[in-house]
């Protein structure tokens, strides 16, 4: 997820969507949208809006309509965000962890919807 341009606190930042072939679904959503891609490997496009920015993923796996599609949230502060959603009634599925350029945690809403929220990575946790 690029971090040079502003990201909205709480705001719908980033969606993933499932798939099982990979190939078939970059040439649907670009034939469909006229959407770019950035290939992060065998098993991840990034989706890339008209205006450069990355605004969600395709993920090889999962199965489509069965809950595997993550609306992805961006936080300033991670760690009071999770706190927000625990005290709000939401439960913790996934606690705080690293991926390439960030930091996320997936949560539950009180109806059993899966999200996530992200932020950019701690400089002083990896200070020593």
């Amino acid at each position: 997820m690029a971090d040079d341009t502003p990201h909205l606190h709480h705001s719908f930042d980033y969606v993933e969507i499932p798939t099982q072939d990979i190939g078939a679904a970059e040439t649907f959503y670009g034939d469909a949208f006229g959407w770019r891609f950035t290939a992060y490997g065998p098993g991840y496009l990034g989706i890339v809006s008209p205006d450069g920015r990355e605004i969600g993923g395709i993920s090889l796996g999962g199965q489509a309509g069965s809950g595997d599609l993550l609306v992805v949230l961006y936080s300033r502060d991670l760690e009071a965000s999770r706190d927000a959603v625990a005290a709000a009634g939401g439960i913790i599925r996934r606690d705080i962890f690293q991926f390439p350029g960030g930091r996320r945690f997936h949560f539950a809403d009180p109806s059993g919807n899966e999200l996530a929220v992200w932020g950019h990575e701690v400089e002083h946790l990896f200070s020593h």
